[in-house]
């Protein structure tokens, strides 16, 4: 919370609304190793410390998280001692560098008195021993993953979950960095998760039954706190809204959209000035009101009476929601509060997150078209977003701006996350492609999305998995980044199956 949103003035191809300041995460570390060494190989502590020293700085170097250094736990007392220090930090996620050998007492009482995410890093120093030089202590200098099994399976005596682990060298690895920069983005979506305000207005269109939520649920299983806020408060900043704030939010959208000409809906026109005026005000409405609440996102829907300025507003959050999300406030239409915590996954992943459904099939060219009305994410387009004046929003009161564009190019991720009849919550993850091609000239989003091993064949084993019909559309392949935060969550997670 305090990432209140602003004007970006230095630049008019930056978007209208600056980003967010990133999530710092709390991560702990703590080393292992085996006491009985340190006395019988002169140096060898050192060493370790030093090695844990390289690794702290690499978590530094490469995040943005705050990391607390609690030294090395070589015996069972100091592991006793180590458990209040860890639960009293606060802490999102907690990194056991495995510097050598160590007994697993060291490990047990952590784990068992945790329910903090916790993972083993064996990172060894050299790459390979050289064998004809080699020694007791050069092995022990490179003993990370020894411990490695006998923590796993006193873990699971503890009636644990086995912890995630990396396993690779301290120096020149990639693969390493990538997995412990992963950790660092999941410990941020962990940590704002449980922190987050998301604000509710309305209430989902009566007749979705998969969109309804239990807030207090919400609350139970990811931590946030859903704000109930009222469709007024909105209003009342539009009603004070004057033209020195209101002319300057025009320009930005003008640079920051295109708006073409219409081509081929009737119900769409080039962006007319009243309905610019209207996204703007609204724009400015909008920024205020997510300072003044607080909120790290908002899920909403209110019709209001008909011809009322609630519902000139209220119908018209498309752009100004739709710039909140790219600057990392994700705004989810129909009030789908389970689809707006997807988004904000996604955006704390660093991979987007535009609010999304299916729309038809191109069985010519075997793809679905996936997009929606409302709000998106702007930062992962396209190329430039499009604005058209819509003479009707379809299925819904209201007309005005509508947002038009194509998710970028490239790999992508899907996210629904829904309610089990039991109460608590599934994530259904499928990956694909976005491709390049034509998409509807609709004042809509929707991207070409190609999903393996045929569309007609994912389509049935997604829908099969029990989602929403809204999910949250990222870029890049992370599904199984996202599996490991439902896991982490105690939660139910699927990624459907591309094979054939």
């Amino acid at each position: 919370m305090g990432n209140s949103p602003s004007a970006d003035k230095d630049t008019a191809t930056a978007p209208i609304i600056e980003k967010r300041n990133p999530t710092r995460p709390r991560i702990g570390v703590f080393g292992v190793g085996y006491y009985k060494y340190w006395s019988q190989f002169d140096g060898l502590l050192d060493d370790m410390l030093a090695k844990q020293a390289v690794f702290i700085e690499r978590i530094q170097s490469g995040s943005y998280a705050e990391v607390i250094d609690f030294g090395l736990v070589d015996n069972v007392q100091k592991a006793y001692e180590l458990v209040p220090q860890l639960n009293a930090a606060n802490l999102d996620l907690i990194f056991c560098d495995m510097l050598t050998y160590a007994t697993s007492n060291t490990f047990g009482v952590v784990i068992r008195n945790m329910n903090i995410p916790i993972v083993l890093v064996a990172l060894q120093p050299d790459k390979a021993m050289d064998y004809s030089q080699a020694s007791t202590y050069m092995q022990l200098y490179n003993d990370d993953i020894c411990s490695l099994p006998e923590f796993a399976g006193v873990a699971a005596r503890m009636g644990k979950k086995v912890p995630d682990m990396i396993i690779g060298t301290l120096h020149d690895d990639p693969t390493a960095d990538a997995q412990i920069e992963e950790y660092c983005r999941i410990a941020a979506v962990l940590h704002d998760l449980k922190t987050s305000r998301i604000g509710h207005i309305g209430h989902p269109i009566e007749a979705m039954l998969d969109m309804h939520s239990d807030s207090t649920m919400l609350t139970a299983h990811f931590g946030a706190h859903i704000v109930q806020c009222e469709a007024h408060e909105i209003v009342s900043f539009y009603q004070s809204a004057v033209s020195d704030q209101i002319d300057p939010v025009k320009d930005r959208i003008l640079d920051f959209f295109d708006t073409p000409d219409p081509v081929s809906d009737p119900i769409s026109k080039k962006l007319q000035d009243s309905d610019l005026e209207t996204a703007a005000r609204v724009t400015v409405a909008l920024e205020k009101f997510i300072e003044a609440k607080q909120l790290d996102g908002l899920a909403y829907y209110y019709e209001g009476p008909e011809n009322s300025e609630t519902r000139t507003v209220m119908s018209n959050l498309i752009v100004g929601n739709s710039l909140l999300t790219g600057a990392g406030f994700p705004m989810c239409g129909e009030s789908d509060l389970k689809t707006c915590f997807a988004m904000l996954i996604m955006e704390r992943l660093g991979i987007g997150g535009s609010f999304a459904e299916f729309h038809p099939v191109d069985f010519k060219e075997g793809f679905v078209l996936v997009g929606h009305d409302g709000p998106h994410n702007v930062a992962i387009a396209e190329g430039k977003p499009i604005l058209r004046s819509l003479l009707k929003y379809h299925g819904k009161p209201g007309f005005g701006a509508g947002v038009e564009f194509k998710i970028k190019e490239g790999p992508i991720t899907m996210l629904s996350i829904n309610s089990t009849f039991d109460g608590k919550f599934k994530f259904v993850i499928a990956e694909g492609q976005s491709v390049e091609g034509p998409i509807p000239p609709t004042g809509n989003t929707n991207t070409r999305g190609f999903f393996k091993p045929d569309v007609r064949t994912f389509l049935q084993r997604w829908m099969k998995e029990g989602p929403t019909h809204h999910f949250a559309l990222g870029v890049g392949h992370h599904a199984e980044t996202i599996k490991k935060i439902a896991n982490y969550l105690n939660l139910e997670a699927v990624i459907i199956d591309s094979k054939a």
